[in-house]
């Protein structure tokens, strides 16, 4: 069946119009920029630290190659934080674009998409990991990420298309699936991690192992229909209790002085959380299947 094209509308505040569809709002789209180039930088660090691996004549020795993977690690967060600051940007401002939204997901492919699988590609074949099997199969683990992170960003272009919610808004702000952002998150974090272990005893390196496995499960949750909090109704008007935000703040602190261990731990609780209310909602529906839980229905 081919598609019934939807015919041009004359009305400016139509966002299918042409003129408002491609709009390039500066902030916004300036902190998408930032965003691509933090996953270019992190694609680049990881050739310069397989480079600075393989090389004979020390050409690429400028740095040594756990110093370009953490900086691949640390443009990967700088990446999260521009995605996260250009949709706040379009939302408060009211700036948002079809072309905003485009070029946003084309960004986080490169960021949270390829930046992340050549990362665990080259790292696990390092010769400070020496996993030289895995050389037969790393790049299919590589792809099927890619793979599951484009798919599920083009998803979430669909699932937020205006066309289709025929100017009604969904109620529910949790994301369907787990975000690009959080899976590339934690694959960068567990790096950071390992590479923390790496240097206090040479003999753990074959804790990278898990480094593929948890690729998979990453890429399986991020095309499943679990839902993860997004944290969107969060903003300069949302206010809290005093517990909560010293607990944040206690947080925070333990981020910044225990970073390798307390980056890996934010992300694994953030995927588990999803996990575990994903479960328990499935099984209050079992038992009560008069009684649905909508919030655990598929936009």
């Amino acid at each position: 069946m081919i598609p019934t094209r939807r015919p041009t509308s004359s009305d400016p505040e139509d966002p299918y119009n042409v003129s408002q569809a491609s709009r390039i709002f500066f902030w916004p789209n300036a902190m998408t920029a930032g965003n691509l180039f933090c996953g270019f930088m992190a694609v680049v660090n990881c050739i310069q630290a397989r480079l600075a691996e393989t090389s004979v004549t020390g050409e690429y020795l400028d740095a040594s190659p756990a110093g370009h993977y953490r900086m691949a690690v640390w443009f990967i967060f700088g990446a999260a934080a521009f995605d996260t600051l250009d949709g706040r940007l379009a939302r408060m401002g009211g700036r948002e674009s079809l072309f905003g939204a485009e070029f946003d997901s084309l960004a986080d492919v490169v960021s949270f998409g390829m930046a992340p699988a050549l990362m665990m590609f080259f790292f696990i074949l390092s010769p400070t990991q020496g996993i030289t099997w895995f050389r037969n199969i790393g790049w299919f683990v590589g792809f099927v990420y890619l793979l599951c992170a484009a798919m599920r960003l083009a998803r979430f272009n669909v699932i937020t298309n205006p066309l289709l919610h025929r100017g009604k808004k969904d109620s529910n702000k949790d994301f369907v699936g787990l975000p690009v952002p959080a899976a590339a998150g934690t694959v960068a974090a567990l790096v950071l991690f390992l590479l923390k272990l790496v240097e206090s005893d040479k003999t753990l390196n074959r804790w990278a192992l898990v480094l593929p496995f948890l690729m998979l499960l990453i890429a399986v949750l991020m095309m499943s229909t679990v839902r993860y909090p997004s944290g969107k109704k969060v903003d300069l008007q949302t206010t809290t209790k005093l517990v909560p935000f010293i607990l944040f703040l206690l947080v925070a602190f333990l981020v910044y002085q225990f970073k390798e261990v307390a980056l890996l731990v934010v992300c694994l609780c953030y995927i588990f959380f999803g996990l575990i209310r994903h479960v328990r909602r499935a099984r209050l529906n079992r038992l009560n299947p008069a009684d649905p839980n909508p919030a655990t229905k598929m936009v």
